[in-house]
């Protein structure tokens, strides 16, 4: 924990030519829009600040929503002096060298905030190189993620910082730094409302890349007031936040696994085309499918998992784009189809009972016993052959010696598995009654 009063560092302003970003940075934690969750009165950081100790923070956002401006506000308001490194771009020599300023700085009575930006691309030894540091007071960490953290840093890192989690700009925050640019620039923007409408949209939460936007249109040479279609003509949608190996990816696919899950065709077709528009291989997409008409439909509808594989081969057939129409007929298929994990439950349950008893052998009964010596040692004997029952079911036990029989499968009364069901409960009247 880091004392906040100590001897304020003066850093010179910028010289030379700021863009709009840089000259609409806050000055005050009180001007940072739309993360109120965690600087908002009783918020986190608020409480921090109020009683004087801050600790080490992560800060975890998408781009653009002011994790860099905050960790900047709060070297001022706690007089330490601000240091600022990128993992990307910073290694082990380079580290080294900002400790040991931090070391002879706090000798001299001055606390420093090190903000490491992309803190999550440190390898884990690199990670481990903090800790030290924070756990004398020589630094108070600061590190900004785009991931996960629960995923992408050491638990002995996390265990020493609190994690704060930033949000998306949505559309009245956006407006609201819109206007603080208009301010700014003495004028407002030569658009529509449904051009200023779709200006906002294109930002898709990003702060700082609505005031590149911003600048942009501010720069062209005056024209009339321009509408939606005439802006577009002159700006480029920016492509939607998509990592295929990050968090946007898992994210993106778990809502879709839950829209199916939860039976709505519309959500599911909507993240379903949001993982299309992020450049996601459609045969991912394909396999995914195939796992939830496994896992979430199972036997309730065993047609599922064959519509899967179906418009699978049939993408593969046609190709892109026509071949992902076929994965969006299955995508609304698996979302219709009657639900049921009964099977998967079923599995689980038959493999953790597998490790538990380990080696035991199958009942000598079932065993068969090619050899005298194997007939001898009672293989196979007492066998009963099911199709010389009157009914095709002998009752017999198929468990290991000694093991009490379990009930693994429990069919749910949804689609399909309501005849299974009925089979179910038929064999074990009949497996009753042939213990009786």
């Amino acid at each position: 924990m880091a004392d906040l009063f100590s001897t304020p560092d003066s850093d010179s302003p910028p010289q030379g030519p700021r863009p709009l970003a840089d000259r609409l940075r806050p000055q005050t934690l009180a001007e940072v829009i739309g993360q109120d969750a965690i600087l908002g009165d009783g918020a986190p950081l608020r409480v921090m600040l109020s009683s004087g100790v801050l600790g080490s923070l992560i800060l975890w956002g998408p781009p653009g929503v002011g994790k860099t401006t905050i960790a900047r506000l709060l070297s001022q308001e706690t007089n330490f002096h601000f240091v600022q490194i990128s993992a990307i771009f910073t290694g082990v020599p380079e580290l080294r060298k900002v400790f040991e300023a931090a070391r002879l700085r706090r000798q001299n009575g001055q606390g420093t905030l090190l903000f490491v930006d992309e803190i999550h691309r440190f390898n884990k030894a690199q990670q481990d190189g903090f800790l030290p540091h924070m756990e004398d007071g020589t630094i108070l960490l600061v590190g900004a993620t785009t991931e996960n953290p629960s995923f992408e840093l050491n638990a002995a890192v996390l265990s020493r910082a609190q994690v704060l989690i930033l949000n998306r700009l949505e559309g009245d925050d956006l407006e609201q730094l819109c206007q603080r640019a208009e301010a700014t620039l003495g004028r407002p923007l030569p658009l529509t409302a449904e051009a200023r409408l779709q200006l906002l949209e294109m930002a898709d939460g990003d702060g700082r890349m609505l005031l590149n936007l911003v600048e942009q249109v501010s720069a062209w040479p005056e024209t009339p007031v321009m509408d939606a279609r005439q802006l577009g003509a002159r700006l480029m949608r920016r492509a939607a936040q998509y990592d295929k190996s990050g968090d946007a990816h898992y994210n993106l696919i778990s809502a879709l696994h839950k829209s199916v899950r939860g039976s709505d065709p519309d959500a599911a077709l909507y993240w379903f085309s949001r993982m299309l528009e992020g450049g996601e291989d459609p045969r991912y997409l394909a396999r995914r499918l195939t796992r939830m008409a496994v896992e979430d439909i199972g036997l309730a509808d065993p047609q599922a998992q064959a519509v899967c594989l179906q418009c699978w081969d049939t993408y593969e057939r046609l190709g892109s784009p026509e071949g992902e129409l076929a994965l969006a007929q299955a995508v609304v298929y698996l979302a219709l189809a009657p639900k049921s994990n009964a099977a998967y439950v079923a599995y689980k349950a038959a493999r953790g009972a597998a490790r538990k008893t380990g080696s035991a052998p199958p009942p000598r009964h079932i065993l068969n016993a090619p050899t005298a010596l194997m007939k001898d040692q009672g293989f196979g004997a007492g066998y009963a052959y099911d199709h010389d029952a009157q009914d095709g079911f002998s009752g017999q036990t198929y468990f290991p010696d000694g093991m009490a029989r379990p009930s693994y499968y429990q069919p749910v009364e949804r689609g399909f598995e309501r005849d299974l069901k009925k089979r179910v409960d038929y064999f074990a009247k009949l497996r009753i009654k042939r213990e009786t």
